[in-house]
């Protein structure tokens, strides 16, 4: 399975509401509840109506589209990393999976999923 390397720094944050999101981001992930309204984005277009942020992360996606009757593929990550105290933050598309991490265990955690398989690209 194929990891591409994603550019740039993300952040994870609350927005009061997403009129002032660029939809038209290279990468924006929102989600709302009863409770929030959730933004993943990169750092650069954070909007200034953030509630609260979380700076600091790098990102890879798991590379091609993901039939929805793969099974475990986000399982087998996250348990690989976590066997090595390395947590993430998961968002998934219609197409595939984002895997998230602080920037502190990026490389780290890059180079153990290599040595357990996988293939990463830039």
């Amino acid at each position: 399975m194929v990891l591409k390397v994603l550019s740039g720094n993300f952040t994870v944050c609350k927005v009061e509401d997403f009129s002032h999101v660029n939809m038209d981001a290279e990468y924006c992930f929102v989600g709302k509840t009863d409770e929030e309204k959730s933004l993943v984005c990169l750092t650069s277009d954070v909007p200034s109506n953030v509630i609260e942020r979380d700076d600091g992360w790098k990102g890879f996606r798991i590379q091609g589209v993901l039939d929805f009757s793969l099974i475990g593929i986000l399982s087998k990550i996250s348990t690989i990393l976590a066997e090595e105290g390395i947590s993430i933050f998961a968002v998934s598309t219609y197409n595939t999976d984002y895997v998230l991490l602080k920037e502190e265990n990026y490389h780290k955690a890059l180079d153990i999923l290599e040595h357990s398989g996988y293939s990463i690209t830039a």
